[in-house]
């Protein structure tokens, strides 16, 4: 059981999902600067963890949602307002869905909010973003472009990376851009009055 919180104000929990390199991290960093919430971006566990251990083995999965679990766990229990999380969802499969849920216990059992922020882009911008400076900077697992762009594609013709009526239940809690022409200012500004943050 987790101890009761020390202010009345519950943290929101604010997922940023869609495919790779569709801006999540940036435009989540934009709406932690503007809210005060703190931007968790996916790959502060990832890239540690790919040190030891490749993606696909059971010591790195363990360990990498392992870790996360912690420290939403933390986030919820805590005088955080709250945290902005990045992720690509495979929306058919099963398992992700039940990972967002586990994520996002700890804060529905404060009563907090959970939302989602859902951006989608043509596949040319995203290659073009894929090689960014900020997202090279945070991310040394995308710095072989070849690889990155191939694994982009890739990820595209296997998943369904966007929603199609998979929010409907929950309207109020989901916001699509389309951000494939706006700047990442525009996008957290549209996010923060939609989600009044």
């Amino acid at each position: 059981m987790l101890p009761p919180m020390s202010t009345s104000t519950a943290p929101t929990l604010l997922f940023v999902i869609g495919p790779a390199a569709v801006g999540k991290m940036t435009i989540g960093s934009a709406i932690a600067e503007r809210t005060g919430l703190k931007l968790f971006h996916n790959h502060l566990t990832i890239e540690p963890l790919l040190r030891l251990f490749t993606y696909e083995s059971p010591q790195f999965q363990r360990l990498n949602h392992g870790f996360r679990e912690q420290i939403f766990a933390e986030a919820a229990a805590s005088d955080l307002p709250g945290l902005v999380f990045t992720l690509v969802w495979d929306f058919d499969d099963p398992e992700d869905a039940a990972l967002v849920e586990r994520y996002s216990a700890p804060f529905r059992a404060r009563g907090s909010r959970v939302l989602f922020l859902e951006l989608c882009a043509d596949q040319s911008v995203r290659l073009e973003r894929n090689s960014g400076e900020s997202r090279l900077a945070e991310k040394p697992s995308k710095r072989d472009l070849e690889w990155s762009n191939r694994n982009l594609v890739g990820m595209d013709a296997k998943y369904r990376l966007n929603s199609i009526d998979d929010f409907a239940h929950i309207p109020e809690s989901h916001l699509l851009i389309d951000n494939t022409h706006l700047e990442p200012d525009q996008v957290a500004q549209r996010a923060i009055e939609y989600f009044g943050l």
